[in-house]
């Protein structure tokens, strides 16, 4: 059925010469009817907007566990990302990720409207680029200025690390037994607490299962847990309740970080560096005291 209305979809727009240019603000203005389809690109426009200029933002921004703007995204008309109701918003300006829904980019793009695609953060620095590109698109580079300063101010207030000094070792421990080392955000918020990666450490790319035996051996100082979904009984978190995790735990601390703190990129990352900021500095403490 989805695929017949795509279909009419094109057609229509084909025979009547509906396209994104017969929709689109005035040439050369900033858009006033943007549509956004993807958590992250929800998130930086709701900051970025001006008033009235946003006009949908996806599902999933409304969710508190996932967005951290919960409860300003239900003042926006929702859309779950499909190419018929976003056709029916006519927006000016459509905010995607380069992984969301590839065929409704493909399909809105060939109608013709303005599709820009957003890449994941994987560092600081990302995060400043594309909060200064939504500025650019939606002509408030002065607010993402505002925004990036922001960001940079929060950071302050953790104490950057001294490499020479002990880093506390940390474990990045997901269901299924993921972890993240080098080139992600979870490992450039790790590193700018003042924790060590075990993922980076041990020579880790990206997102990838790292096995119970090696997170064992490697005794870290703590382990940075995801957020349970449930208390009920998961496969994909037995390793949670293995004897010998629980035996690293003796020697070591546990934590979480609610993934709304860096699933994205924004000034709220800064959240998850001063919370694992806290936990670096009772470690140090701790060793300092020497229990």
């Amino acid at each position: 059925m989805r695929h017949l209305i795509l279909r009419m979809i094109g057609c229509l727009a084909a025979c009547i010469g509906l396209t994104a240019s017969a929709l689109s603000a005035p040439a050369g203005g900033a858009p006033q009817r943007v549509v956004s389809m993807n958590l992250c690109t929800d998130q930086l426009a709701m900051l970025v907007a001006g008033e009235g200029q946003l006009h949908s933002v996806s599902y999933l921004a409304i969710d508190p566990e996932g967005s951290v703007l919960a409860e300003e995204a239900r003042r926006f008309p929702i859309n779950h990302g499909r190419a018929e109701e976003i056709f029916m918003m006519h927006p000016d300006l459509v905010l995607s990720g380069t992984f969301t829904g590839r065929a409704t980019v493909a399909l809105l793009k060939r109608l013709g409207f303005h599709v820009e695609e957003f890449p994941p953060s994987y560092s600081f620095p990302e995060i400043r680029e594309q909060v200064r590109r939504m500025g650019r698109l939606l002509g408030r580079e002065s607010r993402a200025e505002e925004l990036v300063q922001e960001l940079d101010t929060r950071l302050t207030q953790f104490p950057d690390s001294d490499r020479k000094n002990w880093r506390p070792l940390a474990a990045l421990h997901y269901a299924n037994s993921y972890t993240s080392g080098s080139g992600t955000l979870a490992s450039a918020v790790v590193e700018r607490s003042g924790l060590e990666n075990l993922g980076t450490k041990l020579g880790l790319v990206g997102t990838i299962r790292l096995p119970l035996e090696v997170l064992v051996a490697s005794a870290p100082d703590l382990i940075i847990g995801g957020v349970r979904p449930s208390k009920a009984p998961a496969l994909a978190y037995q390793t949670f309740e293995h004897p010998a995790l629980r035996a690293v735990l003796e020697g070591g601390e546990l934590t979480s970080i609610p993934d709304k703190y860096w699933v994205c990129g924004a000034p709220f990352t800064a959240q998850a560096v001063g919370l694992l900021s806290a936990q670096a500095q009772a470690l140090r403490a701790k060793r300092g005291t020497g229990k």
